[in-house]
C-alpha cells in the first residue's frame, strides 16, 4: 500500500476530526439554550461588534454569504437577531443583535472556558495555545489563497 493514501497520514482527516469532535463539545453547552455551533459564532462575530452587513459577518466567518443568510433568517425568526435594509445603500442588509441576543452573551459567558479546560492536553497547554493558534492562523490564510485562486 501507498503510504500517501493512508488515512492517519493525512493531515485533512486530522483537521476534519478535531473539528469535528470541537464543534461537538460544545453541542451541550449550546443545545441547552436552543443554539446550534454556527448560530453561537454569528453571535460570537456580533458581541464584537453589532450592527453588521451580512457580507462583513460572512467574511469574517470564512463563509459565503449564501451560506449565511438561511442561518440568519432562521436567527431571527427566533428572535435573537434583527435584519434590516441599509440606510445608505438598500442593497445591503444589515444584521443587529436583538435584547435577546445580547442576553445571552452574559448567559453563555462561561463556554470558551469550559471547551478550553476540556481540550487540554499533554501536547496542547496554555503555553502552547498562542503556538498552535499561530500555526492554524498561517494554514487558513495559505488556504484561503489557494481557494481564492480557485
Amino acid at each position: 500500500m501507498d503510504s500517501r493514501f493512508l488515512l492517519d497520514n493525512q493531515l485533512c482527516f486530522r483537521l476534519y476530526t478535531a473539528s469535528r469532535l470541537l464543534t461537538q463539545a460544545y453541542h451541550p453547552l449550546l443545545s441547552q439554550h436552543g443554539l446550534t455551533y454556527p448560530q453561537y459564532l454569528v453571535l460570537m462575530v456580533l458581541w464584537e461588534k453589532d450592527a453588521q452587513p451580512v457580507n462583513d459577518i460572512a467574511k469574517r466567518l470564512k463563509l459565503e454569504t449564501n451560506t449565511v443568510t438561511p442561518l440568519l433568517k432562521r436567527m431571527e425568526a427566533e428572535g435573537l437577531v434583527s435584519r434590516k435594509r441599509g440606510s445608505t445603500d438598500a442593497r445591503q442588509t444589515i444584521v443587529s443583535l436583538t435584547k435577546k441576543g445580547i442576553g445571552l452573551q452574559e448567559t453563555l459567558a462561561d463556554v470558551p472556558q469550559k471547551v478550553g479546560t476540556a481540550v487540554l492536553c499533554s501536547s496542547i497547554t496554555p503555553t502552547t495555545v498562542p503556538e498552535l493558534y499561530a500555526m492554524l492562523d498561517g494554514l487558513i490564510e495559505k488556504l484561503s489563497k489557494i481557494n481564492s485562486e480557485n
